[in-house]
């Protein structure tokens, strides 16, 4: 069991930058032990004034398109060329051996997990996905306290995972690969929507022209849906990380939304909204954790739930009668 540290430690040591302790809080965070989860929510508390300065941008992308290589050359050049302090988290519900991609991904991002100014964490495995967005919303709070001033959000496994990383982050960045017509066939049309820019990755060598027809063909998709309540037009791009190019591109559209969301007053709405929704989701969780931890609930749920099975029960009587118990 990991050494437990008082509040004020805590805290002492992540307004301080120590990225052990830093680390050490991310585990509190995690824990579902209610001793710990009481813990994580007094340094939360005590953080919090000093949390809120980043940017929060999410990264999602097809299968294939080299999202860690991506995330490794665009992070060393935030670090490099605009002397930015990045902190890279994952989700990942559905990882039950590995502890998220980044886990793995550590060892083929070597030059940014050793630079001082990166801190790369993965995302908690098997848990779910309730679970997991809540420990990284709180780790957000956490490395911004620590001093990092732009957080990469990484989603790892597929579906509701891009929904919950939209709604914890500033912009939302989709990665995608050049042969446009079978990728828009592909990709589900939500994800598309809440993207605000598109990169075309591995546009080299003769990769580069197909990248370029891409970036048109994705433009055209992109006009084709309502306008975004930001006021923003999805921006598409062509990069390459093995060139690194493309990268400042990306950086700048990043720079023209903040700005432009800044001045219309959307970036500081989107926050608040966020802010709401993830206190909603907490009761949720929260109400879910009780019901199932509840004595009677947990000894007649097994019966019930096998009188469902068989169909000798309705699946709404059965959650009535179980909901009545607490």
């Amino acid at each position: 069991m990991a050494k437990r540290f008082s509040a004020e430690k805590y805290v002492a040591g992540i307004l301080a930058g120590d990225r052990v302790m830093l680390s050490r809080a991310i585990t509190l965070v995690e824990s579902r032990l209610h001793s710990d989860q009481e813990l994580a929510q007094e340094v939360i508390n005590q953080v919090l004034p000093h949390a809120g300065s980043s940017v929060r941008i999410g990264i999602t992308g097809v299968p294939g398109v080299g999202k860690s290589t991506f995330i490794e050359a665009f992070g060393i050049y935030l670090i490099q060329q605009q002397n930015k302090k990045l902190a890279v988290l994952a989700i990942d519900p559905t990882s039950q051996r590995s502890g998220g991609s980044i886990l793995g991904d550590k060892t083929r991002m070597d030059t940014l997990a050793t630079n001082p100014q990166a801190f790369i964490r993965p995302s908690p495995a098997g848990k779910s996905l309730g679970g997991v967005t809540r420990s990284t919303r709180e780790s957000i709070i956490l490395c911004e306290a620590a001093g990092f001033d732009t957080i990469f959000v990484e989603t790892v496994g597929v579906g509701q995972s891009e929904t919950a990383v939209h709604a914890m982050v500033d912009f939302f960045l989709l990665l995608m690969l050049a042969g446009a017509g079978d990728e828009l066939q592909g990709i589900k049309r939500g994800i598309m929507e809440m993207a605000d820019a598109i990169a075309i990755t591995k546009a080299d060598g003769s990769n580069k022209d197909k990248a370029k027809m891409a970036r048109a063909e994705y433009q055209n998709a992109l006009h084709l849906y309502p306008k975004a309540a930001s006021g923003w037009l999805p921006q598409v791009s062509t990069c390459s990380a093995l060139q690194q190019t493309g990268l400042d591109t990306i950086w700048q559209t990043i720079s023209d939304y903040l700005q432009l969301t800044h001045s219309n007053g959307f970036f500081e709405q989107k926050r608040h909204s966020q802010n709401l929704q993830w206190m909603y989701e907490a009761i949720r969780q929260g109400l879910e954790e009780h019901f199932y931890m509840h004595q009677q609930v947990k000894a007649q749920l097994p019966g019930i739930a096998a009188q469902v099975k068989e169909g000798q029960k309705s699946a709404f009587a059965a959650a009535s009668e179980l909901l009545g118990l607490v």
